[in-house]
């Protein structure tokens, strides 16, 4: 299911989907601000125009490596043609296209790459533009700071696991006498167990890799590995308890590690796909 959002403009809502990772805007709603009762002839004709064709042209020749550049060469001159008529069904099938789409169903409509939707609005209104510009990049920084407060959650709760993490190493690893370095020294053994497991590499593997980044390794992770990491940490946890010795927990979570980065890999693609 593509991810929808949208964003109100001079009063009229316009949907924007991710699409290919990035994002595309609904050139169908932005038409209706125009003429609500003929979106498609709206397109159509800021379609057949000379600029629009050039600047189509010149996007898919930066962004498509498969873009039909010899078909492009056809409809441009087609296009002095005055009964010449493109609609996007067409110049997407004869292009190859993927700067502009045409979706059926629950989300139907023409989209188009936003480099492209703020063209189409240029032609509809400069002030138009103006403000489909100042919404969409609200949108964005809305999403930025909900990103970064899941971020900063799950980063919260894998710090709350490895204290129970921590506690468990406590109880059934560190013996009753043993001097603060010894402890440290297996603490910091366990946690590296975690980052081997899920990251391929010690805490000093990475730093020595990364010399110039700030933090530490977890600082820079992804939202879908610390989320594996938290649920590492209570997994480990339940292994030291059990008994389990080093070289086996690490087998274990090596394969838990892969299976939970794979599926929510798969689930994070699939919210994108179209």
């Amino acid at each position: 299911m593509p991810k929808k959002e949208t964003v109100t403009v001079q009063g009229t809502e316009i949907a924007v989907l991710t699409h290919r990772q990035d994002d595309y805007i609904s050139l169908t709603d932005m038409a209706k601000h125009k003429n609500p009762d003929a979106t498609g002839i709206v397109i159509s004709h800021w379609l057949r125009t000379g600029y629009t064709l050039n600047f189509l042209g010149a996007w898919e020749r930066l962004h498509n490596p498969d873009f039909n550049v010899t078909d492009f060469g056809n409809i441009k001159m087609e296009s002095v043609d005055n009964s010449f008529i493109l609609s996007t069904k067409q110049w997407v099938e004869r292009t190859n296209a993927i700067g502009i789409i045409a979706k059926p169903g629950r989300y139907g409509g023409t989209y188009a790459h936003r480099d492209i939707a703020f063209e189409f609005a240029t032609w509809l209104s400069p002030e138009f533009k103006l403000y489909l510009i100042t919404e969409f990049q609200r949108l964005k920084s809305d999403e930025q700071q909900r990103q970064a407060l899941e971020w900063n959650l799950q980063r919260t709760l894998s710090k709350i696991n490895y204290r129970i993490h921590t506690d468990a190493i406590k109880e059934q690893i560190i013996p009753p006498e043993v001097t603060r370095a010894q402890a440290a020294f297996v603490y910091a053994s366990e946690a590296d167990l975690l980052n081997v497991a899920l990251f391929g590499m010690t805490a000093a593997e990475w730093r020595k890799a990364n010399p110039n980044a700030d933090g530490n390794m977890r600082d820079h992770a992804t939202l879908e590995q610390l989320v594996v990491l938290s649920n590492m940490e209570s997994i480990n946890a339940l292994l030291i308890r059990q008994g389990l010795p080093q070289k086996d927990r690490l087998i274990q979570l090596n394969t838990t590690a892969i299976t939970q980065m794979k599926s929510l890999i798969s689930t994070s693609a699939t919210k994108r796909l179209t």
